[in-house]
């Protein structure tokens, strides 16, 4: 082959990964909020208590179901760094998902102070272009 021939594959090859790879990020909507409505900032709580997620500016929909405008829930407990936003969410102990479009849970935690922090993800668990990211908060467990 030419060498014409052989930069042109190249080239659209890496445009066909980069436009693969753009596909799978979702834009969020200007505007679009996540927060708690239950646990307050603040709180004290019991080892299980509920948390409850509130969401402006889109909508919920489940894992799997790809919808412009919409996300499922993930909380992310005791993170001090927040995880890669390029990549779908990990599912561990301090990330939980919500693929099923629930907006509220039961969490149980041991005794002490944590952090609690919604995030947001598209229908592959990937944050948002524009990540839709609550503001952390803080419980004490008794």
């Amino acid at each position: 082959m030419s060498r014409v021939v052989i930069l042109l594959v190249a080239v659209l090859g890496l445009i066909t990964v980069a436009v693969a790879e753009q596909s799978l990020v979702s834009k969020a909507p200007e505007g679009a909020k996540v927060y708690f409505i239950e646990p307050a900032d603040g709180a004290m709580v019991s080892s299980t208590f509920t948390v409850k997620f509130g969401l402006s500016g889109m909508g919920v929909a489940p894992a799997g179901v790809d919808k412009e405008n919409t996300g499922h829930h993930h909380i992310l407990i005791n993170m001090d760094e927040l995880p890669d936003m390029s990549l779908p969410l990990p599912a561990n102990d301090q990330v939980k998902h919500f693929g099923g479009g629930q907006t509220e849970t039961t969490l149980t935690l041991e005794p002490g102070e944590h952090t609690l922090q919604l995030l947001l993800g598209n229908h592959l668990h990937i944050p948002h272009d524009e990540p839709v990211l609550s503001d952390k908060i803080t419980v004490t467990v008794k």
